[in-house]
């Protein structure tokens, strides 16, 4: 039997807890959090925690302790019937309509509008969706990418999760070679499920997917197609920061970067990293609080020897493959 925890919680506290949690992570058995607004007008929103066994009370205080708004309110801890508690966090996404992308659950099946191009992806072990801002911002700027004219050859999508934007950017540039990757082994596992419930091939050809489990781009595949004309890493602002050489090496001159996962506060940081790679801002997009960087790498004139990816950052220090 699994149980859920919940406490009342400000937009500015779910905000903070989007991303890494390093209190809970540090656990041996960590929760999995989920913020959500209830109440737009009111602009009430709630913390749930899913955990396996029954919490305890260092557990509940620790949860407390993450939105200092709730002091003094009693969390509430109810036991929940066996299922697969991440699937029952996620569940009752709403559709979301990105540029030219539809993407539902299996529950929306029968309401796609004409004209779209649908993704089913259903609630999973892994994060992305589509539901939250930074994976719609990435939607939309692919598709703003593609009615520029931009035609992409050679695709990596950094931190996948579902492995709905590879999906995406695969149905824009069908001839395209594209790999998504992963930190977490269970993404890629998720991602080969969608990839077969959406039809899109799984290989190492032009239109096809090919999978990888790595940190970042450490890994031979991820070095051997760079450099690649569009990367989208759709993580944290940390893991951005510290991978910003990385993806810098293998981006092609005049290749693009997509960026989110960031807050607005670290758009500037984030950018900053970029800007000394060689990247310029080409347009910007996601929400107010949810930017999405479309970068371009300025083209660079002269004989320079041939570039590969060489990775960086340490596993240890970001989590890969979120929203």
């Amino acid at each position: 039997m699994s149980w859920i925890v919940s406490l009342p919680c400000t937009r500015d506290e779910a905000e903070a807890l989007s991303g890494e949690i390093p209190e809970l992570d540090a656990l041996a058995a960590p929760p999995v959090v989920v913020t959500r607004e209830i109440d737009e007008e009111a602009g009430t929103w709630q913390l749930d925690a899913y955990v396996d066994d029954k919490p305890g009370a260092d557990l509940l205080a620790l949860l407390k302790s993450l939105v200092p708004s709730a002091t003094g309110v009693a969390p509430q801890v109810e036991a929940l019937p066996e299922a697969d508690w991440v699937t029952l966090s996620q569940q009752g996404l709403e559709p979301v309509r990105a540029g030219r992308f539809f993407v539902h659950t299996s529950s929306y099946a029968d309401a796609v509008p004409a004209g779209t191009t649908p993704f089913l992806i259903d609630a999973s072990q892994a994060f992305g969706t589509g539901g939250h801002d930074t994976t719609a911002g990435c939607l939309a700027m692919l598709d703003r990418l593609a009615a520029t004219g931009a035609s992409p050859r050679n695709i990596a999508d950094i931190g996948t999760g579902t492995g709905l934007l590879a999906f995406a950017a695969l149905s824009l540039w069908p001839r395209a070679r594209a790999i998504a990757s992963d930190i977490d082994p269970a993404s890629i596992s998720v991602t080969r499920e969608n990839a077969a419930i959406n039809g899109v091939a799984l290989g190492r050809s032009g239109g096809q997917l090919a999978l990888a489990v790595a940190p970042g781009t450490d890994h031979p595949a991820i070095r051997h197609r760079a450099p690649y004309d569009l990367v989208v890493a759709n993580i944290l602002a940390g893991p951005l920061i510290t991978l910003a050489p990385d993806i810098a090496a293998a981006t092609a001159p005049g290749g693009h970067a997509i960026l989110a996962g960031l807050i607005a506060r670290q758009m500037e940081p984030v950018f900053a990293a970029y800007r000394a790679q060689g990247f310029r801002l080409a347009a910007r997009g996601g929400s107010a609080e949810w930017p999405c960087l479309l970068l371009t790498k300025r083209r660079r004139y002269g004989y320079r020897r041939k570039e590969r990816a060489f990775h960086r950052a340490n596993p240890a220090d970001a989590t890969f493959g979120s929203w």
